[in-house]
């Protein structure tokens, strides 16, 4: 091969390698300028800023949705206890109602109404403090509610001897019922009582003045605490 080939060859091959990093370059150059004009392209950044706005809005949704389910719970628990407080007072006036039905007369039979509450004169030491029934000795006396025996005996059963034998009953609402003058005690005391049960006969033992129950309403067990019985069996629906 004579010289000026050569040259020429050496000349063709040096220049090929210089062109390659030229291109090469270019390329590498292309793709890092598409990178950086991808990031900073209008169109990308609203879709970044359109996926922002969607997240805001799920978690103010959120946010709202959680609101009312709370709203809707206290609002709902309100209502239960509010039914709950009416079935309560419904079955309290139930209750009063049934109890103010199972008060009785304690006298069945046939009678006569003498001596009242509060009369005044000789027969009594100061304000008469029962309501008399006029009924001949041995009627069947009753209690007027269902209670507990908490006096039973002879001297009025420790009130004194005008009352000769009498019973005292105590009822659950804190109420005390006395019955006297009786010819026959039929209960002890603590026995339990039911509403209408016959707990005595009738008579005419200590200060008489003819046979009949003297039938008193206190608010102790004790002789001086005495309250208008009629007006009390009134409140009762009993009517005597």
């Amino acid at each position: 091969m004579s010289n000026t080939n050569a040259n020429r060859t050496r000349k063709l091959l040096g220049v090929r390698p210089r062109v390659a990093a030229v291109v090469t370059a270019a390329v590498c150059g292309s793709v890092a300028l598409t990178g950086v004009a991808s990031a900073s392209e209008p169109g990308n950044a609203d879709v970044f800023a359109s996926h922002t706005a969607t997240q805001l809005a799920d978690t103010t949704h959120g946010q709202a949705q959680a609101q009312q389910t709370a709203a809707a719970d206290a609002k709902t628990k309100a209502t239960v206890k509010a039914k709950a407080d009416e079935a309560a007072h419904a079955a309290q006036a139930a209750a009063k109602a049934k109890s103010d039905k199972s008060w009785v007369s304690p006298i069945s039979d046939d009678y006569t109404l003498t001596g009242h509450f509060g009369n005044t004169g000789e027969r009594w030491a100061s304000k008469h403090s029962g309501q008399d029934f006029a009924v001949p000795v041995g009627t069947d006396v009753k209690s007027v509610h269902d209670g507990t025996v908490v006096k039973a005996g002879g001297n009025g059963a420790g009130d004194g001897p005008a009352y000769g034998n009498a019973i005292v009953i105590k009822h659950a609402d804190g109420t005390f019922t006395q019955y006297a003058h009786l010819s026959k005690i039929e209960v002890t005391v603590g026995e339990k009582v039911d509403t209408g049960e016959t707990i005595a006969l009738s008579g005419n033992t200590g200060n008489s003045s003819g046979p009949h129950l003297h039938f008193e309403v206190r608010t102790t067990a004790n002789y001086g605490s005495a309250v208008d019985p009629v007006g009390f069996l009134d409140e009762h629906d009993v009517k005597i």
